[in-house]
């Protein structure tokens, strides 16, 4: 397998090889963790405090490295990266942080620190030179003993208070990017398109037609709430978050609640593909309620009362158009 790759591997790198993959990896981490600083530093400034103490540690790694080799090899250090090495562990695009989480940053960055210790055991016990082989055996301990130095750098500035408000903050987040419009979504796909169906299934008692149409109503109902949310507010202001983000979480949930009582229609039989959908709807409005209560503090039954009481008119509406 090795004819076919252009990549190196790790067995077939050289002492001095070895080292420059080594200082590169410690420069890519510590940008890692100080682009994580950075991503944290304004809802989340004590937990960026914390990766900027790790960043800072891996400047330190990344440093003693660079003084063995100048002695061992000389000035010049080959550009030799992870990408350059087959079966080398990967780090997620940097761009990419984005798009998590407080708590995935966390398990990201102890993820580094477990892949950096496995890199550093692996190593030590390719080189033969007494000082190289100490030096990877200590930074093999100091990235396992990361997780104590976050642990230490946590209590310095994480109290209990400083931790809650940063997951309530975080869940606030998550809230407001995907729940509250993917809940909205979900309310407009489930009862918007009731109307239209139903009208269109007691019109025709014909399923084909009642399914091509709800499959219209849903997919165009999503399509519009999906970019009416992304384009209405760009959260910068609101601090609600990325508007790709929430209008996906719409547009999506708009659609899967239209499709829920358009699919039985995919039964010939119409009043069995009829009876199913009324079944799904009611499992649909009770699912809004309880997303109400869960996420958005609604009390349940005024939350029932509301989702259920207007499902049911749109519905009757829907029933008596299409009956008449």
């Amino acid at each position: 397998m090795r004819f076919f790759t252009h990549r190196r591997h790790f067995s077939d790198l050289s002492e001095q090889e070895i080292l420059a993959l080594a200082i590169s990896s410690e420069e890519d981490d510590a940008r890692i963790y100080r682009s994580y600083a950075s991503r944290l530093a304004a809802d989340y400034p004590d937990t960026a405090k914390i990766f900027e103490g790790m960043a800072a540690e891996e400047d330190g790694h990344r440093q003693r490295l660079i003084e063995l080799f100048t002695r061992r090899f000389g000035d010049v250090i080959p550009l030799i990266r992870r990408e350059h090495v087959a079966g080398y562990y990967a780090r997620r695009p940097v761009w990419l942080i984005e798009n998590l989480g407080l708590e995935r940053i966390r398990d990201e960055a102890s993820a580094m620190e477990r892949d950096a210790e496995r890199f550093y055991l692996a190593a030590a016990k390719r080189v033969e030179d007494a000082a190289t082989r100490k030096l990877l055996g200590d930074l093999a301990a100091a990235e396992a003993g990361h997780q104590h130095t976050a642990e230490k750098l946590e209590q310095e500035h994480l109290d209990d208070e400083t931790r809650d408000k940063e997951s309530r903050s975080a869940y606030r987040q998550f809230v407001l990017t995907w729940v509250q419009p993917g809940l909205a979504g979900l309310m407009d796909g489930s009862v918007s398109t009731l109307a239209p169906i139903f009208a269109t299934a007691f019109a025709t008692q014909d399923t084909h037609t009642t399914l091509l149409v709800g499959l219209a109503a849903s997919v165009g109902a999503g399509i519009s709430m999906g970019f009416t949310e992304a384009a209405s507010d760009d959260g910068e202001i609101s601090g609600r978050g990325s508007p790709v983000k929430r209008g996906f979480a719409s547009g999506i949930m708009t659609t899967v609640g239209g499709l829920g009582h358009a699919l039985p229609y995919l039964i010939p039989d119409f009043w069995t593909a009829t009876i199913i959908a009324m079944i799904v709807v009611f499992v649909e409005l009770w699912a809004i309620a309880w997303i109400q209560n869960k996420y958005m503090e609604t009390p349940f039954f005024r939350a029932a009362f509301q989702v259920v009481l207007g499902g049911a008119l749109v519905f009757a509406a829907g029933v008596l158009i299409g009956s008449g």
